[in-house]
């Protein structure tokens, strides 16, 4: 079979053939009568806000650390409540995106200061979820 392929803005002809089981390549350069154009360079990308919705990953208001979801979705269970002794590794909440489940753990060991979610929240990525003291 033969294809044109385009690498780093030169065009090649490649052909590819079946023998046996084993595939060959070989390729050579297409050649132009006229050169390309440059390539159109777009322009700078302002930089990104960060969304209202979604806090970013500070620390609590209390000094303790903030677990932030790490995609959207949306939770499926709470595993823990306020007050709550966790260890490094427990899972503190479920979440739920495109059809597939994704436990939040426990960053480190410490105590649940505030759930700020609850079962069927939507949550974008980097939403606060639950503030470890």
């Amino acid at each position: 079979m033969k294809y044109i392929v385009t690498v780093n803005g030169k065009q090649f002809d490649v052909e590819v053939e079946r023998e046996g089981g084993a595939k060959t390549l070989s390729r050579s350069p297409i050649t132009r009568a006229a050169p390309m154009s440059a390539p159109v360079s777009a322009p700078p990308a302002a930089a990104p806000a960060a969304p209202v919705s979604a806090p970013s990953p500070a620390a609590g208001a209390s000094g303790g650390k903030t677990v932030v979801s790490p995609l959207p979705g949306m939770v499926l269970d709470v595993k823990v409540s306020q007050g709550a002794a966790v260890k490094s590794g427990q899972v503190l909440l479920t979440l739920e995106a495109m059809k597939m489940e994704t436990e939040i753990v426990a960053p480190a060991d410490g105590v649940v200061a505030s759930v700020l979610v609850k079962k069927g929240d939507s949550v974008e990525t980097d939403a606060q979820l639950v503030i470890l003291q």
